[in-house]
């Protein structure tokens, strides 16, 4: 993997030979990672993994028109082969008039805040076996447990680079440590697994691996023997490990390619109240050690913490440059690089601000209803707002937590569902998208 100074120095190299290639202006950006993985399984090494890889990925504008092309080989020939062919595919493209650079007075510029991403302590071989054998070995040591499915950890460092042709220029890196275990419980056909995870840019971050271990072991004997239940509409309270997914659907619904493609489901509901007028819903990229923190986004322009949500109320909507344009709005500092193609939109750490109430204050006043800890599937549509998806979890009875359940299904619509939430008062702050538990009322489940 290439460090930080050499995969800038590539990005900028890149910008131009498109632009001797051409090119009427051009935008590159590297990435590179390596990661080493140590998966064990019942007290046994069971696989070591290795993987390196870079990537570059150029974009290329002839007027109106553009093209962008990816390659994996670095060598001096093969860019230049990519240069010119990015070029001859821009010249054939069809005209885009909402194509083009991110404005040039946004630009962000070095000195880039520093965010703390990237943990300078070497983790060997030994040390990640050891890691991922006392996760399993908790796990194991769970009563119920039967079987293991394994325990790993693993250590990895990135770094992603950007150039454009009309003066942009940055780099940043980071480091990646996890730890996770994954076991059954139970025995034949009632044999049920569960698994805990972890992940963090920092080691000293992340908890104890025997923690995680036993909470992984604890998940999975608390599956066994589930029960049925009746169709019918109901409260459900989401776990904070699944009900993250519901911010990411917000999040997919006000990003700016959707909005000018007119295919979300709150496209005309910028200035509505969405949700409870307390409910807040924050992002903050240039959170310390933060797993989606970043300095500058894809197009490189300055990210910033924004309120998302405010007094139950949308405070705008996250924009590329193609789609700012579009929607003659300004950019908002939310463009991402993928392998290939134009940016799309991306957010930094987001937070759902916690509530004043325990969970277990929650839910006292639910007579039934469903505490959901797994979700199935992605039965969530984009445009009209509907949700269905499989899921499994805990009774709740006379407002306590009544024996685990399975194979049913919850239903409704993102729109009656955010304005429905009340938060918890647990959150903790590790994922990247946070959330507390959250309870939604009224909605159907279909189970027998």
């Amino acid at each position: 993997m290439l460090s930080s100074e050499l995969a800038q120095l590539r990005a900028s190299a890149l910008v131009e030979r498109a632009v001797k290639a051409g090119a009427d202006a051009a935008d590159a950006a590297f990435i590179g990672s390596a990661s080493e993985t140590i998966q064990v399984r019942l007290g046994k090494l069971e696989d070591v993994e290795r993987s390196e890889g870079e990537h570059v990925t150029l974009r290329v504008f002839s007027g109106k028109r553009s093209a962008s092309i990816g390659s994996s080989d670095l060598s001096d020939a093969a860019l230049d082969e990519l240069a010119h062919r990015a070029v001859d595919m821009a010249k054939a493209a069809p005209e885009d008039q909402y194509a083009g650079l991110a404005p040039q007075d946004r630009l962000s510029a070095a000195p880039f805040p520093e965010l703390d991403l990237t943990d300078e302590t070497v983790i060997g071989p030994e040390q990640l076996r050891d890691l991922a054998l006392e996760a399993e070995d908790a796990a194991r040591a769970v009563a119920g447990i039967t079987n293991s499915e394994g325990g790993s950890a693993s250590t990895g460092q990135s770094v992603a680079a950007l150039a454009t042709s009309h003066g942009f220029a940055g780099v940043f890196g980071g480091s990646s440590r996890s730890v996770s275990v994954s076991v059954v419980a139970g025995e034949g056909s009632s044999m049920q697994r569960d698994y805990a995870w972890r992940q963090a840019r920092h080691a000293d971050d992340l908890p104890p691996p025997a923690k995680i271990g036993t909470l992984a072991g604890e998940r999975a004997v608390a599956r066994l023997d589930p029960g049925r239940l009746k169709s019918g509409v109901m409260p459900i309270i989401f776990d904070p490990r699944v009900g993250g997914s519901l911010i990411g659907h917000l999040v997919g619904a006000i990003a700016g390619p959707s909005i000018a493609r007119r295919a979300s489901f709150l496209l005309d509901r910028l200035d509505e109240q969405l949700f409870d007028p307390a409910l807040v819903i924050e992002e903050d990229p240039l959170w310390s050690r933060g797993l989606r923190s970043r300095p500058f986004d894809g197009e490189g322009l300055a990210t910033s913490p924004r309120t998302l949500v405010e007094n139950g109320r949308l405070t705008g909507w996250l924009l590329d440059s193609a789609s700012a344009r579009q929607l003659d709005l300004a950019p908002t500092g939310h463009a991402s690089r993928g392998g290939g193609g134009a940016p799309g939109v991306s957010v930094g750490n987001l937070c759902l601000a916690a509530g004043s109430v325990s969970p277990a204050e929650l839910m006292k006043d639910i007579t039934s209803g469903i505490y959901v800890n797994e979700l199935i599937g992605h039965g969530v549509n984009g445009v009209t707002g509907d949700y269905s998806r499989g899921a499994s979890g805990i009774r709740i009875e006379n407002g306590e937590l009544a024996g685990p359940i399975a194979e049913f299904t919850i239903a409704g619509n993102l729109v009656d569902m955010f304005a429905g939430i009340t938060p918890a008062n647990d959150l903790e702050r590790y994922r990247g998208i946070d959330v507390p538990t959250i309870r939604v009322d009224r909605m159907s489940v279909a189970g027998d």
